[in-house]
């Protein structure tokens, strides 16, 4: 029996003790297991960066509850001890009012393993050239071994066979065209499994690959250099594109021949249950047409096009099917702008999965009229493009891709709208990096409640970086790489629950996270390379779950099990925007820069 088994049945048989008491509850599975409390409390005491730092890199930790003065001991690779001269700042968390210490260690330049030791607690930090390489090649990776429609074979312990092979799908009534009327079956394969369900919608999976397309636009070396042991990684196209492919090839299927207009999601009726995929046997369905899965479809096919086509000897013909698709798909979406995804509509049967329901497509007709206009520059989509232009900088999001319309017009020097775009993202960048030399974490993320909910630790965090990361790459200033390094260093432990919040990587990252396959394969360690949603205030699921967060404060509404879709879910548009952001972040040039602290 795993810990968690243990303490589920704990629960589930006194659940008035661990609803009042659960900080009790957490140390009655401790010491019924047999592990030292104490020295888990003394491990998490010093949260740091789990997964490594630059060189030139600042060296920032926080210590909770403890005033390090004068007990910061530093131990080089080498083995000597090193007197680093620590800056130390006080820092009060507003929400808990917990006291926090930040300490930044000064020059450790040489690469290598240090000990960091605070009084009797010690932790390890990693100094590396490539500190990102790993894991942001896990991330990416990751999407092979989310592939559905084919049997896994390269996925080492996680291999798996065929299921879902989406060749007899079904056109549900509310998507029945006069040539595919309800019933038609049609083939749908390949693509990415979504979340930790087993369905494939259209608006999250291009706002996936339109974000991961705009961090290899503006890192192209780094990704024809990089392999990710897929197999389609012996041809002439980089995997990142190859992987794509494999998504854009479903995404084809989801047109409809007849108008051009594109089908929402294919879906089961409900969610399937806890099991992998060769066990699932529910019908799956092509459901109605809506014009933000239309626009989305226009945009990253636009953008397909263009990208594929230095790739014709692997990909014959493609660019140019995807250009024609992109354009009749636009068309429809302007003969049916008001055409939302409406699911209580649906019956015959009632569909109860994941909806991606936008009731606004100015966002969705800026990015698809942006992608457009670059790959055609037919004026009439620059004219939709300035009509629909948003009037300041969000970060992406698949509600909200006006940000993948900016970085359309970032990506080249004279585009129409590159200035204001660019204005946009600076405004936006410098209220983000306000306040963080009083943070109590050091990162621009993370300093207010409206960091902390659904899917953050993507659209609030990564996605944050990303665009500092533009903002370094465009106006040349090493402080905007700084701060998303930052960034980094939160997401991956320097933060309120001491996790790393990718699987597979750090002293202390998810095990159990809401994802099926994970959850059913037998294997005790999940999917490697995963970003988990992160610490959600809002708990939409703590009805359901068999023990309680341990913690209402934003920053720690965080729990490690697989029921907790609310914080511990994976997703394909999560881990793109992870991909974007440790792939940038491991592309940056080992160069000497100044991060200091002061």
């Amino acid at each position: 029996m795993i810990i968690s088994d243990y303490c589920y049945t704990f629960a589930a048989t006194n659940t008035h003790a661990t609803m009042e008491s659960p900080r009790l509850f957490f140390i009655f599975c401790h010491l019924s297991l047999g592990i030292s409390t104490v020295s888990a409390q003394e491990s998490e005491a010093i949260r740091r960066n789990q997964v490594g730092y630059y060189p030139q890199q600042e060296k920032v930790v926080v210590v909770e509850g403890v005033n390090p003065k004068g007990k910061v001991r530093v131990t080089a690779p080498d083995g000597k001890t090193l007197k680093p001269k620590a800056t130390i700042r006080k820092a009060t968390s507003p929400w808990s009012g917990k006291t926090r210490y930040v300490v930044d260690l000064g020059d450790l330049k040489a690469p290598g393993s240090y000990q960091v030791s605070v009084g009797n607690q010690t932790c390890g930090i990693n100094v590396s050239d490539r500190p990102y390489r790993d894991i942001a090649k896990a991330s990416l990776r990751l999407f092979y071994l989310i592939r559905s429609g084919v049997s896994i074979e390269q996925g080492g312990d996680y291999n798996r066979p065929l299921g879902h092979p989406d060749t007899q799908v079904i056109v549900h009534n509310s998507a029945a065209s006069s040539l595919r009327p309800a019933g038609t079956v049609i083939s749908s394969p390949y693509g990415w499994y979504d979340a930790g369900d087993y369905n494939k919608y259209v608006v999250n999976s291009a706002f996936s690959i339109g974000l991961m397309f705009a961090a290899y636009e503006a890192n192209k070396e780094y990704f024809t250099e990089t392999k990710t042991d897929i197999p389609e990684s012996g041809n002439s196209t980089p995997d990142l594109l190859d992987e794509m492919m494999f998504n854009l090839r479903w995404l084809l299927t989801m047109q409809d021949p007849l108008d051009g207009g594109v089908y929402h999601k294919l879906t089961t009726p409900k969610f399937e249950d806890f099991k992998m995929p060769v066990d699932c046997h529910q019908p799956r369905y092509v459901v109605a047409k809506s014009v933000t899965a239309t626009l989305d479809f226009a945009a990253v096919m636009a953008d397909a096009a263009r990208l594929f086509e230095p790739f014709q000897h692997d990909y014959p013909g493609f660019a140019g099917i995807a250009a024609a698709v992109a354009e009749r798909a636009y068309l429809w979406a302007k003969e049916h702008p008001t055409d939302f995804y409406h699911q209580n509509q649906l019956k015959d049967p009632a569909v109860t999965t994941g909806t991606y329901a936008d009731r606004n497509a100015r966002d969705e007709f800026f990015w698809a009229a942006s992608a457009l206009y670059r790959l055609t520059g037919k004026q009439h989509y620059l004219d939709d493009a300035r009509q629909n232009q948003p009037q300041r900088f969000t970060t992406p999001s698949w509600s909200n891709v006006a940000s993948l319309g900016a970085f359309e017009w970032l990506a080249t020097d004279a585009s129409p709208l590159r200035n204001t775009m660019l204005e946009q993202l600076t405004a936006y960048c410098n209220e983000a990096i306000k306040g963080v030399d009083t943070s109590c974490f050091q990162s621009p993320y993370g300093n207010s409640p409206r960091d902390f909910g659904w899917g953050c630790l993507a659209e609030r965090c990564c996605c944050q970086g990303v665009a500092l990361l533009y903002a370094d790459k465009l106006l040349g200033s090493d402080k905007y790489r700084r701060y998303a390094l930052q960034n980094a260093d939160y997401l991956l432990g320097r933060n309120a629950t001491g996790y790393c919040y990718v699987t597979g990587f750090g002293d202390k990252s998810p095990m159990h996270p809401h994802h099926r396959p994970s959850a059913s394969d037998g294997i005790e360690r999940p999917f490697p390379g995963m970003l988990v949603g992160g610490p959600n205030p809002g708990q939409q699921d703590k009805a359901e779950l068999p023990l309680p967060y341990p913690s209402d404060f934003p920053d720690e509404s965080y729990l490690d099990i697989t029921k907790s879709y609310a914080s511990n879910e994976i997703a394909i548009n999560w881990n793109a925007s992870l991909v974007a952001f440790l792939s940038w972040l491991d592309a940056l040039p080992s160069l000497p820069f100044f991060l200091s602290t002061k």
